[in-house]
């Protein structure tokens, strides 16, 4: 008796080729060493609205394997759980696992499939997902109620390097508000490595205290510079630069001027929703959320953590 193997990524993208030159189905089997009626199958089952495609047919094929419980240990279902606690998303997880030398990783659409199987189930790991969010159009504005900022810099003077993140010591800073606009968070985000630092503000977003957390936080980061959107708690940014520190302001309601920034803060909201209150959070929760999110792998830094793209590029500066 034959023994089966799944097609490879090379088989595939072979018959994707193949289809594209109209070569016959009998020539393509005939090449992949396949029956006519498997590389048939595959061919079918595989092809979706845009045609037969090798990446997404080699996705759905792992897919459905892993529907199978005996290909998946209960080790690994627990290790998955656990990761899903930590607020790690599907994606992130499967990157991380293929990136630390797991076999047979699970690809994130199986891994979404089984929380929504555990959901079905009365389980609770979907409460551990990102929230879906529906994101509302700014209209055009004609004035800025927030008032102005004197002596900002904009965005737009920053220098290439900044722009082209070669380098560590450029952050992004912003605010995170409680319910009902009580309570604030101070964010910043270092723009190549995405390393966080957390600060509780308190009740109010006064200035002159948002300030001093930001000497304090981006001076022992080394900070080069920061960019800020333009609420007035950052009114007080020159105290930065006479500490050396350059400071740029986003335009006003362009929150992807600071991508990373935003989407930071909406991590940090998986942790502390927008229904929630900051009145009862400690420096030892925000410690933890801040080690939590600097110790997740993210795709942009090719499933690394924040922590150790740090610990990497310090690496490199103590050797040279």
């Amino acid at each position: 008796m034959k023994h089966y193997t799944q097609l490879s990524q090379d088989e595939r993208y072979e018959i994707y080729e193949a289809l594209k030159s109209n070569i016959s189905l009998s020539q393509i089997a005939r090449s992949l060493g396949r029956s006519i009626s498997t590389t048939h199958r595959k061919i079918k089952r595989n092809t979706g609205q845009r045609g037969y495609r090798p990446k997404q047919a080699q996705q759905l094929s792992k897919q459905r394997r892993y529907h199978k419980s005996s290909e998946f240990s209960e080790f690994a279902y627990a290790y998955v759980a656990h990761l899903l606690h930590c607020k790690w998303s599907p994606e992130q997880i499967e990157g991380a696992l293929r990136y630390r030398g797991w076999s047979d990783v699970p690809c994130y659409e199986w891994i979404y499939q089984y929380v929504y199987r555990d959901k079905a189930q009365g389980g609770k790991l979907y409460l551990h997902l990102r929230s879906q969010k529906t994101y509302r159009k700014r209209g055009i504005k004609n004035n800025d109620h927030r008032g102005q900022i004197n002596n900002r810099t904009s965005i737009h003077c920053r220098d290439v390097e900044i722009n082209n993140r070669t380098r560590l010591g450029d952050f992004e800073a912003d605010t995170v508000i409680g319910k009902h606009h009580k309570g604030a968070i101070l964010t910043l985000v270092e723009r190549k490595s995405l390393f966080i630092h957390i600060v509780y503000l308190g009740i109010t977003r006064q200035s002159t205290k948002t300030i001093d957390h930001c000497i304090v936080r981006l001076k022992s980061s080394q900070a080069y510079s920061v960019t800020f959107d333009n609420g007035k708690e950052f009114s007080e940014h020159q105290r930065l630069q006479e500490r050396g520190i350059d400071t740029y302001f986003a335009d006003p309601y362009k929150s992807n001027q600071r991508a990373r920034n935003e989407n930071s803060n909406g991590l940090i909201r998986q942790y502390l929703p927008k229904s929630s209150s900051f009145d009862g959070v400690t420096a030892e929760r925000i410690q933890e959320i801040e080690d939590a999110l600097n110790h997740r792998p993210r795709k942009t830094l090719g499933w690394l953590t924040p922590s150790e793209m740090m610990a990497s590029y310090h690496t490199i500066a103590l050797a040279a």
